[in-house]
This record gives C-alpha cells, sequence and structure tokens, in this order.
C-alpha cells in the first residue's frame, strides 16, 4: 500500500544502541517512515544502523542513499521486505546475485525447495520425553546445529517414532510411507541476530531426526516427472548448505533481519540452481561433503557424492577450516562478486577472527583463474 498508494519521502532504521527506548534491548531496531498520500513510490531515500535520532533532524539529504522499489520487489516479491543497504557497494553485490532465481520460485524442470516445520516447544510438548528408548528419536533444536555441523551439543528430548509420525500425519492414513524425517535434510537456526559473529547457520540433518521450532528444515525435490515429487538428498542439499554457510549469504541476510530468520528469508535468497552437470558444482559439493559426512549417519549420503565413507570427511579443525575458506572463495566467485566487493563483505563481520577472513580472501584469489576462465570464453563466444 505504502509503495502503491503513497510517496515515501523517508525510511530512516536505528539501533537502540545508545538506549533511546529504556529497558529495551540495545540491538532492537527501531524505523521512523514518512509518506504523503495520493501517489506512487518509484524509488525513496534511506539510511540504515543510525545509532543517534539527532540525524533525523537533516534526513533525508542530498547523499542519503536512493533504493528503487523495483528492486524491491525483485528480492522480496511475497513480503516486499527491504534490505537495509548502507552504500552503493550494497546494492551492486545485490544486482550481482539477482541474475539468479529466488529459492523460493518455482521452476518447472529444475529442482526446487520446501521448507517445513514440524514441532512446536510449547504446543507439543506433551509428546517430548526427557530420557531416550527403544522406538524414540532425538528433538532437535536450534542451538544443536552449527554451520557444516549437525551436532553441536546434546538433545534434550526424544520423541516416540509412532506418536511422532501420528501428529505429522494428522488426518492422513500411516501407511508407513517414507515421510521427510526420513531423509537427510537441510536444516537452520530460525533465531539469529543480525549482531551476531555469523547470523545464517546451517547444516544436514541424518535421517530420523525430529526438529522443534527453533529451526527450520527443508526438502529438495525434482519436478521433472508430473506423476510425483521425486526427493534428492545428495549433490543438490550440499550445494545449497555450502551457499547458505558463506559469507556472501550472511551479509545478504543480515541486511534484512532484526532477531528471527524466517522461511519468508531463505526464500527470497537468491540460488543459481545449478546441478552436476554445470561448471564448479561438483568442486563445491564435494568440500561440503567433507564437512558435513563426519560419522556413520552420514555413510549413505557421502557414498552418493562420490565419497567412500564418513571416514573420508574431515574432522581436523585446520582442514575444515581451509575447506570452509575455499567455499567462501568458490561461492563469492559464483556470483561475479570483484576482489574489492568480497573485502567489502568481510569488513561488515567484525566479529569473526580477522584469520578466518584473511583465508577466505586468499581462497578467492586462488581460485579466480578457474572462475575466470569461462569468462573469457564467453566472451569470445
Amino acid at each position: 500500500m505504502l509503495f502503491s498508494q503513497t510517496k515515501v519521502t523517508g525510511l530512516f532504521c536505528f539501533e537502540n544502541r545508545k538506549t533511546i527506548f529504556e529497558e529495551v534491548d540495545s540491538r532492537f531496531k527501531f524505523v521512523v517512515i514518512t509518506f504523503v498520500k495520493g501517489s506512487i513510490t518509484t524509488e525513496f531515500p534511506s539510511a540504515f544502523m543510525r545509532h543517534d535520532v539527532q540525524e533525523l533532524q537533516r534526513f533525508p539529504s542530498d547523499d542519503s542513499l536512493q533504493i528503487k522499489v523495483d528492486m524491491v520487489r525483485q528480492l522480496s516479491p511475497d513480503s516486499l521486505s527491504v534490505m537495509e543497504f548502507k552504500n552503493q557497494v550494497d546494492i551492486r553485490i545485490a544486482e550481482k546475485m539477482l541474475k539468479f532465481p529466488l529459492l523460493g520460485e518455482k521452476i518447472e524442470g529444475k529442482w526446487n525447495l520446501r521448507l517445513t516445520a514440524e514441532f512446536h516447544m510449547t504446543s507439543d510438548s506433551n509428546l517430548f520425553k526427557q530420557q531416550p528408548a527403544k522406538g524414540r528419536l532425538p528433538l532437535y533444536e536450534g542451538k544443536m546445529i552449527h554451520q557444516f555441523t549437525h551436532l553441536y551439543a546434546e538433545p534434550r528430548y526424544w520423541v516416540d517414532e509412532q506418536e511422532g509420525r501420528k501428529a505429522l500425519l494428522g488426518r492422513r492414513q500411516d501407511k508407513n510411507q517414507k515421510l521427510n524425517y526420513q531423509t537427510y535434510r537441510l536444516a537452520y537456526r530460525s533465531v539469529a541476530a543480525s549482531t551476531n559473529e555469523r547470523s545464517l547457520i546451517a547444516s544436514v540433518l541424518p535421517p530420523n531426526i525430529l526438529f522443534g521450532h527453533s529451526m527450520n528444515a527443508s526438502i529438495i525435490f525434482d519436478e521433472e516427472r508430473s506423476d510425483r515429487k521425486r526427493i534428492i538428498n545428495s549433490s543438490e542439499v550440499l550445494f545449497v548448505i555450502a551457499c547458505l554457510n558463506s559469507f556472501l549469504f550472511d551479509f545478504l541476510i543480515r541486511q534484512r533481519i532484526s532477531q528471527n530468520l524466517t522461511m519468508f528469508y531463505i526464500y527470497q535468497l537468491p540460488v543459481p540452481r545449478l546441478t552436476k552437470n554445470d561448471r564448479n558444482f561438483n568442486d563445491i559439493v564435494q568440500r561440503a561433503a567433507k564437512l558435513i559426512c563426519t560419522t556413520p549417519e552420514f555413510d549413505e549420503l557421502a557414498q552418493e557424492v562420490g565419497l567412500v565413507s564418513h571416514h573420508q570427511g574431515v574432522t581436523d579443525e585446520t582442514e575444515r577450516a581451509k575447506l570452509r575458506a575455499e567455499l567462501d572463495g568458490m561461492v563469492a566467485h559464483l556470483y561475479g562478486l570483484t576482489e574489492d566487493e568480497f573485502s567489502y563483505i568481510l569488513t561488515t563481520f567484525p566479529i569473526v577472527n580477522a584469520t578466518v577472513k584473511e583465508a577466505a580472501l586468499s581462497a578467492y584469489r586462488n581460485f579466480a583463474p578457474m572462475f575466470g576462465e569461462s569468462k573469457i570464453l564467453a566472451s569470445i563466444e
């Protein structure tokens, strides 16, 4: 309504760092928006992450950042959420990422992603048991996973599998059909502040895991066949995980969220629908598999992507750091970022150890010839 029926004259976002509002957490954000009725908005002046409300006296000004509504619609077609751009570099990076379709966009003939929720920690608490036992499955919470790590903490609760199936199926009859929890699934923490060290934290859940509302999970399926949806449990899951855990995607998501990372934010991330036949896809998947497949539960997944077993997974922290840096560099190249743009993104993570950021930038430089070759060939063609 604001875009189509009013002229937005300013959007000013500030954080409560100076306790402008007492008794409110200093990380909370507030927005002052001004508009005139009876017109339309094609672009509007903005300011984000400000701390001093006195700046409102001179906002907007000639140097205020102008945001085009067309870009807002491209980045967030469903909710029209506005990214917290700080400068023109932010906008340029977003434009490069928009070359690819959003994860929530259903594309015929390509793999697609569907996010799901399972149990609520309050309303479904009658299902939760405090001790493991035969026939019970662990209940995962967001704090139990970390980037490329499926067991960052031990479970507090377990769910009887038959009771859990009944709750998941609802009124549908249980015919021992395969349900989502029996497959490898992408999962991410749904509680993630933009001021944390890392905001987007994702991993892969092994089969026979249930989860609560502090995380969401997804299946990836192929719609090439019209009679049914074929769930894919291997390469594409690992590829998306590698993208989500990268500095580039974390940078993008931090410009949108405050405290909670809902499904809408994930659906609005632009991700190329690459498969094993595409250049660089397998290199990314293999590295992600070595980070994920480190325990026996992932043997089947490891074999599906070309590893013998979880024994080929990497547990040494130095080697894991190297693989993660390589993935960061490869994802940055995948989106066509320049070295200056990638360096800028790394500066927006002040809490992350400098060594980690230096390793990612070094990996970006090492992969430049590999990714640059395709651009040269395209130019020649």
